[in-house]
């Protein structure tokens, strides 16, 4: 049973700075699916909110279409359930903007947990990372990223690693919105 004190643990989901295949920083398009996902997994383990960071204004108005579909629109009436889901979903500019606008949501100071699908130094276990954010008063915001991972730049203002998912077999591709949904409940489950 998860008893993580989830007042403080936040996700986001980082389109801008990352990775291409060729190692060029780029800004990844968001999808239906992630927005959907993503914000089911974070609202079943009780994570507060669900920020989406992309600089792109048609990415941005994207995002505020399908929220209001949820919402709004006949979604709300189709699946109730979803816009209960997708009223933890808030869209940043940049990682910067979003670590501000969260700390004067919350008056605490804000954590940033990077996750990989490869291994740093210094990354905790999630048994580790779950039980600092379950000890904690501040607020841990949990990034993922998009393409081909996060740019260094993104790196460099991490507070903690979290240890990547790793399966049974050598094939490590998880899509996003397996990796955020294994993630919250390895957090979760050891707490």
């Amino acid at each position: 049973m998860c008893v993580m004190r989830s007042e403080n643990m936040y996700i986001a989901l980082l389109h801008y700075p990352v990775y291409n295949k060729r190692g060029d920083i780029v800004t990844t398009a968001v999808t239906n699916m992630d927005i959907h996902d993503i914000s089911r997994a974070a609202k079943t383990y009780g994570v507060k909110r669900f920020y989406i960071i992309t600089p792109i204004e048609q990415q941005k108005k994207f995002v505020e279409r399908i929220l209001h579909h949820w919402q709004k629109g006949y979604g709300i009436v189709y699946n109730p359930s979803r816009k209960e889901a997708v009223d933890i979903v808030r869209v940043e500019d940049t990682l910067d903007g979003t670590i501000m606008a969260l700390s004067q949501e919350t008056g605490k100071r804000v954590n940033v947990v990077i996750t990989s699908a490869s291994s740093r130094e210094n990354c905790l276990t999630c048994e580790d990372m779950g039980e600092k954010i379950a000890q904690s008063s501040e607020a841990f915001l949990i990034l993922f990223g998009t393409g081909w991972g996060i740019a260094e730049e993104v790196i460099k203002k991490a507070n903690f690693f979290v240890e990547p998912i790793r399966g049974i077999s050598d094939y490590n591709h998880l899509s996003v919105r397996s990796a955020a949904a294994v993630t919250l409940d390895r957090l979760c489950r050891y707490n």
